[in-house]
């Protein structure tokens, strides 16, 4: 959850965002990232909703650095109090090279998207290294609600896959996420378009009970079952994804 997002009256989270944290966690355990020793880094990371879970899911993992600029003081003792020595947050850049680098939904609220990815590339991740990164989906889509979230821009697939591989990343697998989504949100604008919304939300606004919730996460459970299935096909989503390499001689 972004940090704009958060209520800090509410524990409850959103469908999208559970789903979003397994989808990725089943990508890297596919690819065999999640194993016994690891150090991650969750740049970005929020309120480190993701960091958290994964540690909690693989107690075989070593540690967790959650790193944002936008952190308060406030912030780092109350999100680093009783996270023991496996997580920890940081806001400055944080030393040394990671085997592993997070980068989801982060890029589109950096003015400079291109000299932020080559920094993390070059500093935070080691030779060999994977970054999984994703991006909202598709320029057209941009609207009064990315605004709100502070979001500089949508990524076409093509222009993210140029992006990366600018900063000196190899793509090993990739795909669209959230396709019923895309759907919605093209609607949404549509209807917006003629009956503009009074105000926005984020995911950190999800109020809705039990039931709801629990449909809501089947439902994206399956939309996730088929971004898993036609990874790499070009089946279009809201959002966009990738696993990347940095090549060992980099």
């Amino acid at each position: 959850m972004d940090l704009m997002e958060r209520d800090r009256d509410s524990l409850k989270r959103h469908p999208w965002e559970l789903r979003r944290c397994d989808f990725f966690g089943r990508v890297l355990a596919d690819a065999g990232l999640l194993h016994p020793g690891l150090d991650f880094l969750d740049a970005g990371a929020g309120d480190g909703f993701v960091a958290r879970s994964w540690l909690a899911a693989h107690p075989e993992l070593h540690s967790a650095t959650c790193w944002d600029a936008a952190y308060s003081e406030e912030d780092l003792a109350n999100y680093g109090a009783g996270g023991g020595d496996r997580i920890v947050f940081v806001r400055e850049p944080p030393s040394g090279r990671f085997e592993l680098v997070l980068l989801l939904d982060v890029l589109e609220h950096i003015e400079d998207d291109a000299a932020f990815l080559a920094e993390v590339v070059d500093e935070r991740t080691a030779p060999g290294g994977r970054v999984l990164v994703s991006v909202p989906a598709w320029p057209w889509l941009f609207s009064d609600h990315d605004v709100y979230i502070q979001h500089y821009r949508r990524y076409h697939p093509a222009a993210a896959r140029s992006l990366l591989r600018s900063a000196g990343l190899s793509i090993e697998r990739e795909g669209g996420l959230f396709h019923g989504l895309l759907a919605a949100r093209a609607a949404q604008k549509g209807i917006g378009a003629l009956l503009p919304r009074k105000k926005n939300f984020g995911v950190g606004t999800w109020d809705h009970g039990p039931l709801l919730t629990r449909l809501v996460t089947s439902v994206l459970a399956a939309d996730n079952f088929v971004s898993r299935t036609f990874a790499g096909s070009g089946l279009p989503g809201l959002s966009w994804w990738a696993l990347c390499r940095r090549e060992p001689s980099a």
